[in-house]
């Protein structure tokens, strides 16, 4: 089976923000090459563990990810999944890419990095490429991952199970278990905007609750607010590559109450309606990006979804624009900023409907 590989030359300070970009683009996973290596504390707290080889930080960065391309001669072992055409010997969810897909693909990468130039030092911004046969990379990264405790909520990748030390937590109900694995959607509870969402759907969060995850992903904060004694919640993202992601990601974790679907409530005044004919909800969360969050904030979007005391729970803003966000949520008389919260580079910031 051919892969392509990509990598994207870019700064450690702009990592982030490709590989959120890749994501919108529907690509599945990255991987990341910083030279950067985190204290030991960061280590025990990370969901995913370090590579062994590190190359010398310089403040350059490369971030590479892989496209199945499709092959008219793949013979038979071939199945149809909620993702698409994967192999019988595959561990995770695959996309097939058509060469139009692909060319498509790399037209846009190379347009969003023009335009992030903006607001970003990006670096380079160049791109490599090259093919490879599929190889034992393919189950390799396994080995790299483990459990993560995020407030109350233990996310576990499937092919591991519950760590001794939460055994009795688990079975008594204290902490909450959501499997996940890396698929076609952004979110598996490794990175920081995650950790920040979790905690404050905890703290705000009401038995019976109703709750709207705009721009889902992976579903995983969906997840972890039905987890939480949410009564019905609903998750949509642009990407249509995500309800089915969702849905299976719920089906693996016999969560029942997650609705999920596609819909672009910044595009279509029809999609607005519809969400808000769901409503009112108690709360709304949305780990995307500030330039997002912003236009969500104004007045006669998510305000008009969230009932007066429920509160809007946002992440995926870089520090540098936290204070942005913040204005145009103050700016929104229907708001008032009730909580702050931060982790390393990433800011959450949570407001309440007046």
């Amino acid at each position: 089976m051919k892969w392509k590989k990509y990598t994207i030359h870019t700064t450690a300070e702009a990592e982030d923000l490709v590989s959120l970009m890749l994501n919108e683009l529907g690509v599945g996973g990255v991987e990341i090459d910083d030279g950067i290596m985190p204290s030991a504390e960061d280590i025990e707290k990370q969901f995913i563990d370090i590579l062994p080889e590190m190359s010398d930080p310089d403040g350059k960065a490369d971030v590479s990810f892989y496209l199945h391309l499709e092959d008219p001669e793949e013979g038979p072992g071939k199945k149809e999944t909620m993702q698409g055409t994967v192999d019988d010997s595959y561990t995770i969810n695959d996309r097939i890419w058509t060469m139009e897909e692909v060319r498509n693909l790399e037209e846009e990468i190379r347009e969003r990095l023009k335009e992030m130039r903006a607001f970003a030092d990006i670096g380079e911004g160049t791109i490599d490429t090259g093919e490879t046969e599929e190889t034992d990379w393919r189950d390799n990264w396994k080995e790299f991952f483990r459990p993560i405790l995020i407030g109350k909520i233990l996310i576990i990748p499937s092919w591991l199970s519950v760590p001794e030390e939460y055994e009795a937590s688990v079975k008594s109900g204290e902490i909450k278990t959501i499997v996940i694995d890396p698929g076609t959607a952004f979110g598996t509870g490794a990175h920081e905007t995650t950790k920040l969402c979790v905690p404050a759907i905890e703290k705000f969060s009401e038995p019976g609750s109703k709750v709207l995850d705009i721009g889902t992903g992976s579903g995983i904060l969906a997840m972890a607010a039905s987890r939480l004694g949410a009564g019905k919640v609903l998750a949509f993202d642009v990407d249509p590559d995500c309800e089915p992601v969702v849905k299976e990601n719920c089906l693996q974790n016999a969560i029942e109450n997650v609705k999920a679907f596609t819909a672009n409530i910044l595009g279509d005044e029809k999609a607005l309606q519809a969400v808000r004919e769901e409503g009112p909800f108690d709360m709304a969360v949305a780990n995307i990006l500030a330039p997002v969050i912003i236009a969500l904030s104004e007045k006669g979007v998510v305000d008009s979804l969230v009932r007066p005391g429920g509160v809007f729970i946002t992440s995926g803003i870089l520090s540098e624009y936290a204070a942005d966000v913040k204005k145009a949520m103050e700016e929104n008389d229907s708001w008032l900023v009730k909580d702050v919260t931060s982790l390393g580079e990433w800011v959450q910031i949570t407001a309440e409907r007046k």
